[in-house]
């Protein structure tokens, strides 16, 4: 079982999924066979043989298939859960709220959504049957994690508390780190060196006015100038960068519903 606060697994939610579907088998050469009904037509994408995604049409709600999507698209980031209920609790008393409460998932595992202090919307799984994504580094997968918070003093504390976060700072004692400092962003990963699955990054000194904190995904690529090209040219966009931090080069982009996630060269 994944280490409690860890992601573990992202799903977009998106419509028309059909179209969906066709960009990212294209974009990142992932395989994605038709859902099953049992399950809403939830569909699970592979990436040479691994599980690394999920995808739902957003005109599956609730109460089931609505003729307007429900909510607009976007790609969720879960974390691991011992327990999906007693977290949604703890996420309550630490300051955050329930969006989609606890559901079973067929012996699968159990999900939920909360909204973090700082208006931050993140997944929870509760692995059985499925932990999750096979994480392996490669082209095609998901392989780093971010929340992007306009209320970092709000939100440390909460993923502290809520899912035993071990903050390890980017720079000593919580300072900006040097590149950084000039604009007094803190920069934090949720466990030290080499455990460290996510991070989580100040960032109201640089998102547009009336944008709300947001969790986003890292998919590798092998050559990011390349994959974007491929992105855009199946009608996809290419919002920022690239950028050359340490780790690889990054860019952002959307798919041609408008769901934003990064994109980093990984070897």
């Amino acid at each position: 079982m994944a280490r409690t606060g860890t992601p573990v697994w992202i799903d977009l939610g998106t419509h028309p999924i059909d179209d969906a579907v066709s960009f990212y088998s294209q974009a990142f050469g992932w395989t994605i066979p038709e859902g099953n009904p049992e399950f809403g037509g939830y569909r699970m994408a592979e990436s040479g043989g691994a599980p690394v995604a999920g995808m739902m049409s957003s005109l599956m709600g609730p109460d089931g298939e609505a003729d307007e999507p429900q909510y607009p698209t976007w790609w969720t980031v879960y974390l691991a859960v011992e327990d999906c209920a007693a977290t949604t609790r703890a996420a309550v008393a630490a300051g955050g709220s329930i969006a989609v409460p606890t559901m079973e998932i067929a012996g699968l595992g159990a999900m939920a959504v909360i909204i973090d202090p700082s208006g931050a919307a993140v997944g929870l799984w509760e692995g059985r049957e499925l932990g999750g994504f096979e994480f392996t580094g490669q082209p095609g997968s998901p392989v780093w994690f971010e929340l992007m918070t306009t209320d970092f003093d709000a939100a440390a504390p909460f993923y502290q508390r809520v899912f035993g976060w071990q903050l390890a700072y980017m720079g000593e004692d919580g300072e900006p780190t040097e590149g950084a400092a000039a604009n007094g962003i803190r920069y934090a990963t949720n466990f030290p060196g080499e455990e460290a699955s996510a991070g989580i990054c100040e960032a109201d000194s640089f998102l547009p006015e009336g944008v709300p904190s947001f969790w986003r995904a890292y998919l590798g690529v092998a050559d990011t100038d390349a994959a974007i090209e491929k992105i855009t040219g199946l009608g996809g966009a290419h919002t920022d960068g690239p950028m050359d931090p340490p780790f690889g080069r990054v860019a952002t982009v959307e798919d041609p519903q408008g769901g934003m996630f990064q994109i980093v060269s990984v070897s």
